[in-house]
């Protein structure tokens, strides 16, 4: 039997798989936000507000696209005047580029539990002179999410656009979050608030997760059928 995501069952199953509350936490982390794996690697204590329940995500995919505030002309960040009304916006660039897109995204009840644990015990590592959550990268987050499917004996999953195989890695963590959010509820808000709640700059990005839900639906409706079509025949 073939899967082409994740579902949160396996998901629970591969947090029990894990070796330390920290490795633990990054699969909750990620399953259950649906952040990129570079957004969670990149979080620091200050991030969180244990308190209301919440993190901030810098979003760190995404450029920034700076337009002259006189005209509308594209700029660069090279640009101290602008190429269509020549009036100086040096200034106006830099800060433009200065900021960050950031999102901030709300956490259930028992993951809070576990970055409290996790912060008390003194888990976040110095780096930079910030107090990262995890203290690593992307390719040790690979590993662990890696590793992780192994022990909890999930099998590859199956890309449902190309047929091909592919393994277990903090992205398919992230699919299985937006399927599981499109599964609970599907309308066009709810579509909307997922696009915001996963960073995705295009609506269709997101449309591509309610296809594959859609899918099963259909696999499961044609198997409701399948014994009275055999006992038919």
């Amino acid at each position: 039997m073939y899967k082409v995501y994740l579902t949160m069952a396996d998901i629970q199953l591969m947090e029990k798989a894990a070796l330390n509350t920290r490795d633990q936490l990054l699969i909750r982390m990620i399953s259950h936000t649906g952040c990129r794996v570079t957004e969670v690697t990149a979080l620091t204590v200050d991030d969180v507000d244990l308190e209301n329940g919440t993190i901030t995500i810098q979003h760190l995919k995404s450029r920034n696209k700076v337009s002259c505030p006189f005209c509308g002309t594209r700029l660069c960040e090279a640009h101290v005047f602008c190429p269509g009304c020549s009036k100086k916006v040096e200034e106006k660039v830099k800060k433009a580029l200065e900021t960050r897109k950031l999102r901030t995204l709300p956490l259930d009840g028992e993951t809070v539990e576990m970055l409290e644990l996790h912060i008390k015990n003194g888990n976040p590592v110095l780096k930079d002179g910030k107090l990262m959550l995890f203290g690593f990268k992307r390719g040790m987050a690979n590993k662990i999410v890696k590793d992780c499917g192994k022990r909890a004996g999930l099998p590859d999953l199956i890309n449902p656009r190309t047929g091909k195989k592919r393994g277990i890695s903090p992205h398919r963590l992230r699919d299985a979050f937006a399927i599981h959010a499109i599964q609970q509820d599907d309308s066009a808000d709810a579509l909307i608030m997922l696009q915001e709640h996963l960073g995705h700059a295009s609506f269709n990005t997101t449309a591509q997760y309610r296809k594959i839900a859609l899918e099963e639906h259909r696999q499961w409706y044609n198997k409701l059928w399948e014994k009275k079509e055999e006992q038919g025949g």
